[in-house]
């Protein structure tokens, strides 16, 4: 087993390596590769990412009320590991970090700016705003999350195989044939799309780290200040993974979702908290009558570069995510049921998100069309102009930095010890010296894209695209395994668990 770890991780080092290398020796030729590759995927495969999404929200849920539901990840008599509550903050910090906050007052008030076939600045376009936001960080992402997770979990846990991306085909195409070069492959895959999606979060949240500190205490936003940000960011995430699961980053998760529950709470007593409420009634109530149809929707006749910039960019995104995040998922929920499994991490999380769309996607359209257009010129300042325009918004923006920088290192750290697992065949507990590797190739990847282009987010977000695409097979096919494993499960054993 030993050799079929160091031939995947020596590959998967090879790969990451070489990607790091044409970025910085030639910035320009890698720019124009990504964009023609963006535009290609986008004008030819949005439909595939439409459907492949929506499949994922339609299996979840028929899966965790189907006569599986009762099965538990693991032996019949095996317990969860966490608490709910650690639990939750674990999966909730590993699945949207970052991004949450990046997005979380600049997206709602790019569309309330700019929506789709609407006059921006009107109440039209404010209902549009919070509706899009919550659809693009709703059912789908998490749905993404849980059928990838599901089926690692189950064949984890339940079947005792390693924790790797391929062993989800072991019922499909047999141990012996996942054991060869199609399950290096797979594995392979699943390292590039992991550090490719977590390098986009973390260039994000440098980015936003540092106008934050620019914006607050006028520290310049330059190359060497990224780097410093970085740095510190990457000693700190590697110390927290280090320590191991029960410890940094189980507590980290705590404090985030503690510190997110400041903030809106902040939010909900300095903003405008009727109408915050006001909102989020009624967009939730928008979003479940139209989320099958947007599930769908894209302009078959006309322009599309407003559904690949955001909705096809985002279920990539998601996409990217998938495989670190759904084994990090997996890792955390030995001994809980199919159904409280999808429950969890389907429908708690999706809440989470819509609440916070709602406070501070509110927050920002309630300061009106020119603060709006002031904020998005900047994406990575937006929530900082915003809520200099509330009482206490100072403070506030000082916890979001704070937040900023625990949700980086959670995500990181979280990617860092998933990493080791995919490249130690599914270790449990990956080795120090393998965890400080992926370390240190994550933030080289984050910071060579920023470096070498003015246009860092475009070229971050091309890179996570890109990493995408041929995972979305293996997440379809995975769901084919994994509904074949289940199959193959005693009926008396179902019925004796029920």
């Amino acid at each position: 087993m030993q050799k079929k770890n160091n031939k995947v991780f020596y590959i998967s080092l090879a790969v990451v390596f070489g990607i790091v290398a044409v970025a910085m020796l030639a910035p320009a030729e890698f720019e124009a590769k990504a964009k023609g590759l963006f535009n290609f995927l986008v004008g030819n495969f949005g439909w595939f990412y439409f459907l492949s999404m929506f499949s994922f929200v339609v299996f979840s849920i028929w899966i965790a009320f189907s006569k599986y539901g009762k099965i538990k990840l693991g032996p019949d008599d095996s317990k969860p590991e966490y608490s709910l509550i650690s639990w939750f903050a674990m999966l909730f910090s590993a699945g949207m970090g970052v991004g949450l906050v990046f997005w979380g007052v600049a997206e709602p008030l790019n569309h309330f700016v700019n929506p789709l076939a609407i006059e921006g600045g009107t109440a039209a376009a404010a209902d549009f705003a919070i509706k899009k936001s919550f659809f693009h960080w709703g059912l789908h992402p998490w749905a993404n999350y849980s059928v990838l997770a599901l089926a690692l979990a189950y064949m984890q846990f339940r079947k005792n195989k390693p924790g790797l991306i391929s062993s989800i085909f072991i019922p499909l195409i047999g141990e012996e044939r996942v054991n060869g070069p199609i399950g290096k492959l797979i594995d392979i895959l699943a390292i590039f799309a992991t550090v490719a999606g977590v390098a986009t979060s973390l260039g994000m949240a440098t980015l936003q780290t540092t106008s934050g500190l620019n914006y607050l205490f006028g520290v310049p936003e330059t190359n060497i200040v990224r780097i410093i940000v970085i740095t510190i960011i990457t000693i700190l995430f590697m110390v927290s993974a280090v320590t191991g699961l029960d410890k940094g980053i189980k507590w980290l998760s705590n404090a985030n979702v503690s510190l997110c529950g400041v903030l809106i709470a902040l939010g909900l007593i300095i903003g405008p908290t009727v109408m915050i409420i006001n909102a989020f009634t009624n967009s939730l109530g928008l979003y479940l009558s139209t989320v099958v149809r947007e599930s769908f929707q894209i302009d078959p006749f006309g322009d599309n570069q407003w559904y690949g910039w955001w909705t096809i960019f985002y279920w990539a995104w998601w996409i990217a995510w998938a495989p670190f995040v759904g084994t990090f998922i997996a890792r955390i929920s030995r001994g809980r049921t199919i159904k409280e499994f999808v429950g969890g991490v389907l429908l708690a999380p999706t809440l989470a998100s819509f609440i916070w769309f709602a406070v501070f996607g509110t927050m920002g359209i309630n300061t009106g069309l020119e603060v709006a257009k002031e904020a998005i010129k900047s994406t990575s300042t937006a929530y900082f102009v915003v809520m200099d325009q509330y009482p206490m918004g100072f403070a506030i923006s000082l916890v979001t930095v704070v937040l900023l920088t625990t949700f980086f290192v959670t995500s990181a750290d979280s990617a860092t010890f998933v990493l080791g697992m995919m490249s130690s065949n599914g270790n449990l507990n990956p080795s120090t010296k393998r965890k400080i590797i992926w370390g240190v190739i994550q933030s080289a990847l984050a910071l060579s894209l920023m470096l070498v282009s003015e246009n860092a987010l475009g070229m971050l977000q091309t890179a996570s695209i890109a990493a995408a695409f041929p995972f979305v097979f293996i997440m379809l096919f995975g769901m084919v395994s994994l509904v074949r494993a289940l199959k193959q499960e005693k009926v008396g054993n179902i019925e004796r668990i029920k």
